[in-house]
């Protein structure tokens, strides 16, 4: 006979994350940069009674529990209510990428059925655009106050403000099931449409308390973080569930994300945990290098989107900033594993240290990970044998909005990321099952050799491809962003390989750019490079 616990059950939902900072942390601040620069201060306390606000409007207009509400905003107070606001009635947040392509964006919000979209007045000409294209929705809401609305706006519009302006400040949040759909993100689409991620507040919620923890992000009520990485792109990471959990101080910076603007942010606000992709610290470190200032509170970023090149992280210590290694994807919520030290290694010299960081660290509590060689066996975590990476956890996806049919194998998600795992449970992404080079039968990682180029002092970005080579299949060829005023070749710097890959790794050619194409959450286009590129070594020997 089966023996129940006899505990009280209360539903995981979102609302109640918001509900406790408002109570325990009320007076703990969310501090907001406009698009002009201008500052708004509030409280847990203030967001909590605007995001009940809102909630009331939307269900005075007749949203229903599952309804899609589309979002086009930057990283604000007033985006973190419809975060709250929408899913704390059993609707659906949907944030949107608003630096896709136009009709990407009319595709997303007809898939979704969004019957509402909320938008930032920098997105008002967008807006124009594509409302004609997106004829299920209802109603379009701009983030301001009421004067801001533009009179000659060619659809009807409305001011937040306006909307939830006069509502009882007292809201008393509904209870429904855990498992109900909370926020619907979409992937980039860089190969193909974009597939839509249908979140749940139990996933969400379980992802807020295990992205905490002391060997994940480490965020406590002492904290004052900073989500650079857009509330656009996968819920911005879970920071806006994870730091009111905490009670920590959030600090949003809007739509200014380079290193002079974060870095006088970061030290009026005393910010001392941000999270951003690459690109986004390359920039960071290089206006503190080039400007001479410091850091007085913060030390510690979190970097993901993208492999954390060893350059980045070193570049990162040189100026006392931390750089902690973190994976996962939309389909993960999207935390999958963080670079934190083991027990083994907690007194590690930095050398050792330096070395284990490169990787993607271990996985959250919640989130298996397992490697599988090509007839689905699993591999040995001996930290050589490389295999695709697989996952499953409670905060990983089933299948996509709309589609009945699974993604997984076996009860696993397939990640498209071929990875190494290490005795101590360490897993390093080698390369993306796509982007691997396969020359003579051999596998190259491409991210390997972007690193090696990404250290010498001449390189400012690189990306490597693999292209069709008559002989060998595919060869690898570098392409090359030169630091301001270098001089630097393909002989130097191929060169630079000499003594640090096996020869028949190292790339064949190199090829200069002004700049490299990146994707609309800031990582590296390698499709648009092997549409331009693919043909390289194909091309080259038939001309000789």
């Amino acid at each position: 006979m089966q023996l129940f616990g006899q505990m009280m059950y209360q539903p995981m939902l979102l609302s109640s994350l918001l509900e406790r900072a408002a109570r325990q942390y009320s007076g703990v601040e969310i501090v907001s940069r406009d698009a002009e620069g201008d500052i708004h201060r509030y409280t847990y306390r203030d967001c909590h009674t605007r995001s009940g606000q809102l909630a009331q409007a939307l269900q005075a207009y007749g949203i229903k529990v599952g309804d899609r509400i589309g979002t086009l905003a930057w990283n604000g107070y007033r985006h973190m209510e419809t975060y709250y606001g929408v899913s704390g009635i059993g609707g659906v947040c949907h944030t949107i990428n608003p630096r896709l392509f136009p009709d990407q964006i009319a595709y997303i919000i007809n898939h979704a059925q969004d019957r509402m979209v909320f938008f930032d007045a920098s997105f008002a000409a967008l807006v124009e655009q594509i409302a004609g294209q997106c004829p299920r929705v209802e109603r379009w809401v701009m983030l301001c106050e009421k004067a801001p609305l533009p009179p000659s706006f060619s659809i009807s519009v409305e001011s937040y403000e306006d909307l939830i302006g006069g509502l009882d400040e007292n809201f008393e949040w509904p209870h429904f099931d855990e498992r109900l759909a909370a926020v619907l993100c979409y992937t980039s689409g860089t190969t193909g449409d974009p597939k839509g991620v249908l979140y749940s507040h139990r996933s969400l919620t379980l992802m807020a308390f295990s992205s905490a923890l002391p060997d994940s992000l480490g965020l406590s009520a002492v904290e004052t973080v900073a989500p650079v990485v857009p509330m656009f792109h996968v819920n911005a990471w879970g920071l806006p569930f994870s730091a009111p959990l905490v009670g920590a101080k959030l600090v949003f910076p809007g739509a200014k994300l380079d290193g002079e603007s974060l870095h006088s942010l970061f030290e009026q606000e005393g910010v001392t945990l941000s999270a951003a992709v690459p690109t986004v610290w390359l920039g960071f470190v290089d206006y503190m290098r080039r400007s001479g200032k410091a850091t007085q509170t913060f030390k510690r970023a979190i970097v993901g989107g993208a492999a954390c090149p060893p350059q980045l992280a070193a570049s990162m210590r040189e100026v006392g900033v931390k750089a902690v290694h973190a994976w996962g994807m939309t389909e993960m919520s999207p935390l999958g594993t963080v670079c934190s030290r083991s027990h083994e290694l907690a007194h590690a010299g930095e050398d050792e240290w330096a070395r284990v960081s490169t990787k993607q660290g271990r996985a959250l509590p919640g989130v298996e990970l397992k490697i599988v060689g090509p007839d689905e066996t699993e591999l040995p975590w001996d930290g050589t044998s490389a295999g695709e990476l697989m996952a499953r956890g409670h905060w990983v996806a089933d299948s996509y909005f709309g589609s009945d049919k699974s993604t997984l194998r076996d009860g696993w998600f397939p990640t498209g990321d071929i990875a190494t795992i290490d005795p101590d449970g360490y897993m390093h992404i080698t390369d993306r099952s796509k982007d691997v080079i396969k020359s003579g039968g051999e596998w190259i990682s491409s991210i390997e050799l972007e690193n090696i180029a990404l250290s010498h002092p001449d390189v400012e970005s690189a990306a490597c491809i693999g292209c069709a080579h008559p002989k060998w299949d595919e060869r690898p060829l570098l392409v090359v962003v030169r630091r301001e005023g270098s001089s630097l070749d393909a002989w130097q710097l191929l060169s630079f390989y000499s003594d640090k890959v096996a020869k028949w790794c190292i790339p064949d050619d190199v090829v200069f750019v002004p700049s490299l194409p990146l994707t609309a959450t800031g990582k590296l286009q390698k499709v648009a490079l092997r549409q331009k590129y693919g043909n390289h070594f194909v091309d080259s020997l038939g001309r000789t």
